[in-house]
């Protein structure tokens, strides 16, 4: 497999590290998701890729399975996937798929149940607006080296957001645009950030994505990528709630609290 091959699935362990979202035996893997379907309920998906030897230079495999689509729609997804695919050859693509049909599937079941030319998005490389993700890191060894590499990363990719420490908690919020997002969880994931107990340069395996979603018109647009600490849980609390991400903190952060 090609190093690109590899990185993105390290990438992607990380991003679906949920219960059952992510199973992988070697070059064939299975996730686990969600879109929003045509009564506007989230349709459970099973997507399973297959990597050639010679991916991304080649087309995926890819089958799709849900119990809660007809056989003649999930053929449907899976000709609009790969159609989707052949605009992003010679690029990792597998992550920029799973949110495209997260953004499409409802326009794609209907144009598959009314046979019309419904329109939605056909490129990834589309402004779909600003996106939002929570990460969480295990731990800092190297703490000042590491933070000024986040603030790097984070400059470079026109990310703005949050870098937070409290107590033994490390979240890393994120804002702007979704491919320099993914952009980011591969440098983390495939990058020498931090050193290992015995004080050598390491990348880093201990982190999870937490959350991710396109931003609301109810969340703070932060204006730039700060590092910040907090002395207590109020404080961190009041920092989610200041950005409009009340509910985000009640359901992800308090319980890493427990």
């Amino acid at each position: 497999m090609a190093e690109p091959a590899r990185e993105e699935l390290s990438a992607l362990a990380a991003i679906f590290c949920g219960p059952d979202e992510w199973e992988t035996d070697g070059t064939v893997f299975r996730i686990l998701t969600k879109a929003e379907g045509l009564m506007g309920a989230d349709v459970p998906l099973e997507l399973v890729f297959h990597l050639p030897v010679n991916y991304p230079s080649c087309l995926p495999g890819i089958s799709v399975h849900s119990e809660h689509l007809t056989r003649a729609q999930s053929v449907t997804v899976k000709e609009k996937l790969l159609q989707q695919a052949e605009n992003l050859l010679s690029e990792p693509m597998v992550h920029e798929l799973v949110l495209w049909i997260q953004q499409n599937l409802r326009h794609v079941l209907n144009q598959s149940d009314t046979g019309s030319g419904s329109t939605f998005a056909t490129g990834m490389t589309v402004d779909d607006g600003l996106w939002l993700t929570l990460l969480r890191l295990d731990h800092m060894r190297a703490k000042t080296k590491y933070v000024k590499t986040v603030e790097k990363w984070a400059s470079d990719l026109k990310l703005t957001g949050r870098l937070m420490f409290m107590g033994k908690i490390i979240l890393i919020l994120l804002q702007g645009d979704r491919s320099n997002i993914k952009e980011y969880l591969i440098l983390q994931k495939t990058s020498r950030v931090d050193v290992d107990s015995s004080g050598k340069k390491c990348k880093e395996k201990m982190i999870s994505v937490l959350f991710e979603t396109k931003v609301q018109r109810e969340h703070k647009r932060f204006l730039a990528f700060e590092v910040k600490e907090y002395s207590s849980l109020d404080e961190l609390q009041k920092e989610f709630e200041t950005a409009g991400l009340e509910k985000l903190f009640s359901e992800f952060v308090l319980g890493l609290l427990r």
